[in-house]
């Protein structure tokens, strides 16, 4: 099976790169279903890129433990993060630098979405994609974060 990626090419901006990364963590925490999931997936393998998403929900203080958690199990078992200590403690601290970008608007209300974490080369990136819930009243936030692993 030949490889197209353009990021095995060494002429390839880095920040490129850290980029086009960004755009499909965010474009994967956004999809609607495992079916959307699986096929971006199928989308991005002559990439080089490999992403993976889990849904959230709940209280948003009660459930950032478990958030930062599933990330980091899900990039393990998804291949998209090797199992040692330092990618754990990327995608953790992505995970977070995320979750702090909505909190505000969370805090205390109860959430739903997804989280999606996305590695290419050194890059990796954490997105995530909520509604939030207070009756009939719902707001829309997204954040991301981003570690060199």
């Amino acid at each position: 099976m030949k490889n197209n990626s353009p990021y095995n090419e060494p002429k390839k901006d880095v920040k490129d790169i850290a980029v086009d990364v960004a755009k499909v963590g965010i474009r994967m925490a956004m999809t609607s279903d495992r079916e959307e999931e699986e096929k971006l997936k199928e989308e991005l393998i002559d990439t080089g890129i490999k992403s993976v998403a889990v849904d959230i929900g709940g209280s948003m203080v009660e459930t950032i433990p478990t958030i930062i958690e599933r990330a980091v199990v899900a990039s393990k078992r998804s291949g998209v993060t090797k199992d040692c200590f330092s990618h754990d403690g990327s995608v953790a601290g992505a995970t977070r630098e995320a979750i702090s970008q909505v909190y505000s608007k969370a805090a205390g209300l109860n959430i739903g979405g997804k989280i999606s974490i996305t590695s290419c080369r050194a890059h990796l990136t954490v997105a995530i994609f909520i509604n939030i819930g207070i009756l009939h009243l719902n707001e829309i936030v997204i954040g991301l974060g981003h570690r060199s692993i």
